[in-house]
């Protein structure tokens, strides 16, 4: 089990956690800045407003950020209602840290290229 950036002082929380996922780790701290702290449905609605480019967080919409982000939002809500928690009242703490890096198999006369992944954690605790 890995090891949460926020840790709840409640009993009545939910987790997600995506790991080694295909995205910046810039810009997912970017969007998990612009979550945090935010009622479930608000968060919802920023992150799809980012994806269909309705909304800009300063001037970018983080398209791919924003789909993984909304997956995991949504597995992490659906931990909330099978552990019976209200999701009217759920608060968002979310974190993106840098996970390991790989390298992309050279082609032909071209090197080969390093490739990094994210890692994202979600919390929905209940106020």
């Amino acid at each position: 089990m890995p090891q949460y950036a926020y840790n709840p002082k409640t009993e009545k929380f939910a987790r997600a956690y995506g790991s080694a996922l295909r995205i910046s780790t810039k810009s997912s701290t970017q969007v998990c800045r612009a979550i945090t702290g935010l009622n479930l449905q608000k968060g919802k609605g920023l992150l799809s407003s980012l994806l269909e480019e309705k909304k800009s967080l300063d001037g970018k919409y983080y398209t791919n950020t924003t789909s993984e982000l909304l997956g995991l939002l949504k597995s992490a809500e659906s931990n909330a209602e099978f552990k019976g928690l209200d999701t009217e009242k759920l608060i968002i703490h979310a974190s993106a840290h840098t996970g390991f890096a790989f390298w992309r198999p050279r082609r032909f006369k071209m090197r080969r290229q390093r490739r990094k992944v994210t890692n994202i954690q979600i919390v929905l605790e209940q106020k």
